[in-house]
């Protein structure tokens, strides 16, 4: 323990672990919002930030790796009575602690602030953060002896640049299960906050690392030619191996789910407001919102008695269900929630479908209507909208502006009967705009 507590003090190994700390956490909280849905969410974004850690631990190793030729003390410390396998465990021992030990760091300066709300704990974050701290081991020891087999000053940093392009090229790369297996970051881009990494992914990943970090085991403690070809012995075939584990299968490949944080989570009393188990940390603030917009509905003569979290993937709800998307804010809390009234009432409870004929600034003037107020674009109001055609908002606030002038019984039947036309998809034009009774 004291030999490694001294190599951590004089190598290499303590500021490279500083650096990629630093660097790790300065881009988890440059985007915070990527990853405040939960533990899982953190787990897949610092891995995807291995693209800047994994090349720093390969550089750093690198330079680690030529000390003693930049001592030039090789010579010398060929004539000691030690095998150089034996005095290189220390070495390797430091880089290992100071890599991995920067990883779990980096993941903990994110996890401190998850754990100010109540969120999912999958399984998964265990598994793909245990590969990502093998990843950065991994590099640090392939450039430890990479460093030694090439003692050049330009080695470390064209390590550094060589290392952002293979995780880079190699996690775009096709076909998706060669992807899989040579790159760390592969797989991390999260489309939505329950997607995941696959096992037989992670474990292929893990066998490729554990090759390139023999490989540069051997390196580093490699006395002679054949020793130093004999390196790539471990890199051939883990690199076999992995391809043999890895699944085939596209969707196991390019978007797995974790099905326990797809599950919908209720309240326990009427009306029923629904989340994905990865968004129930949110489900007290969305849950009034949602009523309100339920209790504004129920004005209608088929009103929806339910509001769920709209998934792409989960089976449609059967009727009187809205389903709306739910966000969440880089604190993790509800983000947007002023839209959610407004989403729970735009197409007056009833599911889209595009197939469907109709004037969707006919549902706009009707929603305008039962909420009280002057319809607006989307724009500025649904936070994914960026672009709306300025006549048309025009239309629905002059087909509102007709609904405000009739009496209300038969403004609320013109309603009506555009939310029948709509539940049984039929053509919603002219339905409030017809001559007054």
């Amino acid at each position: 323990m004291n030999i490694l507590g001294v190599e951590l003090r004089r190598s290499a190994a303590l500021g490279a672990a500083l650096l990629a700390l630093t660097v790790g956490v300065i881009a988890l909280y440059a985007a915070p919002a990527r990853w405040s849905h939960g533990w899982l969410a953190l787990a897949m974004t610092t891995r995807e930030y291995t693209i800047l850690l994994w090349p720093l631990a390969l550089a750093a190793g690198a330079w680690q790796g030529r000390r003693e030729h930049r001592a030039n003390v090789g010579e010398l410390f060929a004539t000691t009575p030690r095998p150089r396998r034996q005095r290189m465990v220390p070495v390797l021992g430091a880089m290992a602690v100071a890599t991995g030990l920067a990883y779990v760091l980096v993941v903990a300066a994110g996890g401190a602030s998850l754990l100010t709300r109540s969120h999912y704990f999958s399984p998964d974050f265990l598994v793909i953060s245990a590969v990502g701290v093998l990843s950065l081991v991994a590099a640090g020891w392939l450039g430890l002896g990479l460093g030694r087999l090439l003692p050049a000053l330009v080695t470390a940093p064209a390590l550094g640049v060589a290392g952002v392009l293979l995780v880079f090229f190699s996690a775009v790369a096709n076909p998706d299960w060669l992807a899989a297996v040579l790159s760390p970051m592969y797989g991390t881009g999260q489309f939505t906050p329950d997607q995941t990494i696959d096992g037989g992914v992670s474990g292929a990943v893990a066998i490729w690392m554990l090759a390139l970090a023999a490989t540069g085991a051997v390196l580093l403690t490699a006395t002679n030619w054949r020793s130093r070809v004999a390196a790539a012995l471990p890199a051939v075939l883990g690199l076999g191996l992995a391809t043999a584990v890895v699944p085939r299968d596209h969707d196991r490949l390019t978007s797995p789910i974790d099905p326990v944080a797809r599950e919908l989570v209720c309240t326990d009393d009427a009306p029923k407001v629904c989340v994905t188990r990865v968004n129930a940390g949110v489900l007290d603030e969305l849950a009034p919102l949602a009523r309100e917009g339920l209790a504004v509905l129920a004005e209608l003569p088929s009103p929806p008695t339910a509001v769920q979290e709209g998934v792409t993937g989960l089976p449609a709800p059967g009727p009187g269900v809205v389903r709306i998307p739910v966000r969440i804010d880089k604190n993790g809390g509800l983000a947007h929630p002023s839209v959610v009234v407004y989403e729970v009432v735009s197409r007056l409870g009833v599911e889209g479908d595009a197939r469907c004929p109709g004037d969707p600034m006919v549902l706009r003037a009707a929603a305008y209507w039962l909420l009280g107020r002057e319809p607006l674009s989307d724009v500025g109001v649904v936070p994914e909208v960026i672009f709306e055609d300025e006549p048309l908002n025009a239309q629905a606030v002059r087909l509102w502006q007709g609904l405000a002038k009739l009496p209300r019984e038969e403004a609320s039947a013109r309603v009506a009967a555009v939310q029948r036309a709509a539940l049984n998809c039929q053509d919603t034009t002219g339905l409030l705009s017809r001559p007054a009774r």
